[in-house]
């Protein structure tokens, strides 16, 4: 018998359990199957009766044309049943959707989009979205590229499936901070292009891959931009995957940073504790706040004129998620590609397991306890 296994990956690399079908009626066979199809899965056919109640009840997604539906109905009522109907004018269609136990009646093609999007969540098995926490820097060389990668790394060592996604195409790649530069995989000028929906499981096996997280950065070229749309679904996939995605953003977000603050559920604003470092940090807050209701501040310290962590973050006017004192060594780490936040006992390790551990919940093991 095989041992329940808690790897957060392991679902990424098996081949996703596609839904069920069930109906007699052929066009309506081929239009589901070719709607499962553009969803990157294969679904199980049953034409000429109901399918076992074992099949029944542990499919992800199950489509009955309504040619089944009082044949179905006396398997059991499970979630993430859907009735298709094939006559608009049918009104006895909601009577047989009530005894089957169905969630919604579609017709299609009206319904396909929304039918479409419905099935890609099934096979990625979308629970709650990721933790979404985007970093950026009070004034230039504040730090938010070092912090935004030790979050990453503490995440991933913490066990949270982690992704992490470079917004700022003039910070130098966060490929190179985790020392992933030559680590095969996608970057964000590959990516130029996507539209609508992205499979998250699909990219995640396409980014470069180090310290057991995930990572979208910049390549070496001259692409300094990407459409907002493609920030938009992008993200949007990093974040169905649920567990930790961490932003690295510039200090004057365009099109696409913005999009990435709208997808935002937390802002960390790194400020050494200067007089000038407060002053022009009130810029990026303001700009920041337009679309992120939750921004923190995070205090480099010490400062050089004895200016506190209370003292910033009460005269940016914003909550204070912790200080961040110097960590000798870390230049040294990270020129020799160990990235931030690899000292497990270093200041920024413990500031980024403070932080996750107060913000995400702790990551269940086999046994049912937690680590």
């Amino acid at each position: 018998m095989s041992t329940p296994t808690t790897d957060p990956d392991l679902a990424d690399r098996q081949a996703p359990i596609g839904p069920l079908i069930v109906t007699g009626d052929a066009p309506l066979a081929d239009h589901l199957t070719r709607l499962c199809a553009a969803a990157g899965t294969e679904p199980r056919l049953f034409t000429g009766e109901p399918p076992p109640r074992g099949e029944w009840e542990s499919a992800p997604l199950v489509l009955v044309g309504d040619d089944f539906a009082d044949r179905c109905s006396e398997l059991g009522r499970r979630p993430g049943v859907l009735l298709l109907g094939l006559d608009l004018d049918d009104g006895a269609i909601w009577v047989r959707a009530v005894r089957l136990g169905a969630e919604h009646v579609l017709f299609l093609p009206d319904a396909q989009s929304w039918l479409l999007d419905r099935i890609a969540d099934a096979v990625e098995g979308v629970g709650p979205p990721a933790l979404t926490v985007a970093v950026l820097g009070g004034r230039g060389g504040a730090g938010a590229s070092t912090l935004a990668c030790a979050l990453a790394v503490t995440g991933a060592r913490a066990g949270h499936r982690t992704m992490l996604i470079d917004a700022d195409p003039l910070g130098g790649g966060l490929d190179v901070l985790l020392g992933a530069e030559q680590v095969g995989g996608l970057r964000w000028p590959d990516l130029a292009g996507s539209r609508g929906r992205v499979s998250g499981s699909e990219l995640a096996k396409a980014l470069p891959e180090l310290h057991r997280l995930s990572t979208l950065s910049w390549d070496r070229s001259d692409t300094l931009t990407i459409p907002p749309e493609a920030m938009r679904s992008v993200l949007a996939a990093a974040r169905r995957r649920g567990g930790l995605v961490v932003v690295d953003l510039p200090r004057h977000p365009d099109p696409a940073a913005a999009q990435a603050l709208e997808q935002t559920d937390t802002g960390l604003l790194v400020v050494p504790a200067e007089l000038r470092a407060t002053a022009a940090a009130h810029r990026v807050a303001a700009a920041a706040r337009m679309r992120l209701t939750d921004l923190r501040v995070v205090a480099r310290v010490p400062g050089p004129a004895g200016l506190t962590a209370a003292d910033l973050a009460r005269g940016l006017r914003l909550p204070l998620a912790g200080e961040l004192p110097r960590e000798p060594g870390l230049a040294t780490d990270i020129e020799r590609g160990s990235p931030p936040g690899i000292r497990e006992r270093g200041p920024l390790a413990r500031f980024c397991t403070s932080f996750l551990n107060e913000a995400m919940p702790p990551v269940p093991v086999a046994g049912g306890g937690a680590l």
